[in-house]
Formats: C-alpha cells, sequence, structure tokens
C-alpha cells in the first residue's frame, strides 16, 4: 500500500491572508447550520488527550440547540502518530471514514491497513489503536455516539470495508442520479444509527422536502450542489458541512459539473426518547 493522490476534499489549514475577505457562508440556526471550508483554518483546531501527532477539527458535538445525538471529528494524523487509547467513553459507538493518507487500525489485537476510502465499524466494548504511517498525515472523518442498547437484539459486530468495495444502491426511477452507498442494511435493527455515502451525478435532485426525525450531519467529500435547509437555498461546495435538525426541511439539487457527494450521518432504528435529554419525562 502506497500514498496516493486522494479525492475526497480535505482540509488544507492554514490562515486566510490579510487581504481576503471577510464574509463568508457560515450559517448557524436553530434548525440547521453550515460550516464552509474556509472556516477550517489552523486556530479553530482541538487536540485530545491519548492521541499523538494529532489535530483535529471538531464540526459537531452534542448541545442545546445543535447536534443532540453524535459528535463529529475530521483528524489529521501525521505519520508515526496516533493512539493506544482513542477514548476513554466506553459506551461510545465509532464510525472511521478515511479520505487521504495511510494508517493501520487494530481492533482487538487484528491491524487493517486504511487508505483513502477505508470504513471501519466500531461497536461498544471494541478495543482498537491507530498508528499513521506512510509519508503523508492519515485523514479520516470519526464519528462518535452512545450505541443504545435494544431489548432483545444483540450488538452489532466491527467491521472493516473500503467504499469502492459497495456498489451504489441507485433510487428507482432516478437513472441512476441519486443513490446510496449504504455500509449497513437499514433493516439491521442491531444498529441505531447509519454512516453512508450518498451520490449525486450532475442535475440529480432530492425532489420533495424530506421532513423526517432523523437528525443528520453531512460532510461534503466532492463537488457543489444548491441545498435547501428549511426555508433557505444553500450552495454548498467539497469541504462543507451541515447539520439538520430533526423535521429541518431538506431538498437537494446537484449543479456542478461533477458527482456531488457527501458523508451522512444519521440516528435509526430506536423508539423517541420519552424521559431525560430532549423528552419531557424525568429519568426513573
Amino acid at each position: 500500500m502506497t500514498d496516493k493522490h486522494s479525492a475526497y476534499y480535505t482540509p488544507p489549514g492554514g490562515l486566510p491572508p490579510q487581504s481576503a475577505l471577510m464574509t463568508q457562508r457560515a450559517v448557524f440556526t436553530g434548525s440547521y447550520c453550515v460550516i464552509p471550508r474556509g472556516c477550517f483554518s489552523d486556530i479553530v483546531t482541538s487536540f485530545l488527550p491519548g492521541w499523538t501527532k494529532t489535530r483535529l477539527w471538531m464540526i459537531a458535538r452534542p448541545m442545546t440547540g445543535f447536534a443532540e445525538t453524535f459528535s463529529q471529528y475530521v483528524m489529521e494524523v501525521a505519520p508515526g502518530g496516533g493512539s493506544d487509547a482513542p477514548d476513554a467513553e466506553t459506551g461510545a459507538e465509532h464510525w472511521l471514514f478515511f479520505t487521504g493518507g495511510l494508517a493501520t487500525l487494530t481492533l482487538d489485537g487484528t491491524g487493517y491497513e486504511m487508505e483513502e476510502g477505508s470504513y471501519a465499524y466500531l461497536p461498544p466494548g471494541t478495543r482498537w489503536t491507530l498508528l499513521a504511517e506512510g509519508s503523508a498525515p492519515a485523514r479520516f472523518h470519526w464519528l462518535r455516539k452512545l450505541y443504545e442498547p435494544a431489548p432483545g437484539t444483540p450488538a452489532p459486530e466491527p467491521f472493516v470495508i473500503n467504499e469502492r468495495d459497495v456498489p451504489v444502491r441507485w433510487m428507482p426511477d432516478t437513472q441512476n442520479r441519486w443513490g446510496t452507498t449504504r455500509f449497513v442494511e437499514p433493516d439491521d435493527l442491531r444498529h441505531d444509527a447509519h454512516v453512508n455515502i450518498v451520490t449525486f451525478q450532475p442535475g440529480g435532485v432530492i425532489p420533495f422536502e424530506e421532513t423526517h426525525v432523523m437528525e443528520h450531519g453531512l460532510y461534503v467529500l466532492e463537488g457543489k450542489a444548491v441545498y435547501k435547509l428549511n426555508q433557505d437555498w444553500v450552495e454548498v461546495e467539497a469541504g462543507d458541512f451541515m447539520w439538520l435538525r430533526a423535521y429541518c426541511p431538506q431538498a437537494c439539487y446537484a449543479a456542478g459539473p461533477g458527482p456531488f457527494r457527501y458523508l451522512l450521518y444519521k440516528d435509526v432504528n430506536r423508539h423517541a426518547r420519552l424521559r431525560g435529554p430532549g423528552a419531557f419525562g424525568p429519568l426513573r
């Protein structure tokens, strides 16, 4: 396995010049937000305990009026960096999607080579480590969520795959213009969330305003489009991140000359909470 040019957008870091216009496309509302790629500068990076030679952009975290069910990091791990203790939260499940560089992911003692397009799902309780290798930083998205067990349903198993080995499932009657790379079957009730890749070919559309219970995080991997978010049409491009609150109306028109693709998070397959955070009843 050797380093190669990545087809996915990754933040270059750095700082904009003093001559740059301050006006950008950043939007934060009660129903959605857009973090444009121009916001991913060096001054907004974070660091984590237990990780070496690593920085990240934390683009979603649970908080009032924002992401309620998940966190999402854009990770940059320099060669030789990584972690033997990535996360102390024992109840968390994890998704890793690699956009560039090389790394070895070790799951319960078994090593996996991770490169552009590699995808890993790690259920809670999985012992894992990560070591960046090669001549360039390992770059990947790391999504975390507290797993919600379901009575009589076993927890999922960990797995590692590459998106190029998973066929796109095209929506019916779209002439293969709108489809999803699904890493987990939708009716697999062991999973309480999905992290998939959605692809639109030029001219592809979501031809109605989706309005549903699933919370979304969308990171644009490639291309550009016009996205309907609540009452607003917003132009987005590779490197932008969108968060959509549950029931935020959404639609899309792929407006660029090439494919428009994004990494999509959504929570699924569980009852609506009636007690505790985000609900009305007290904890028992």
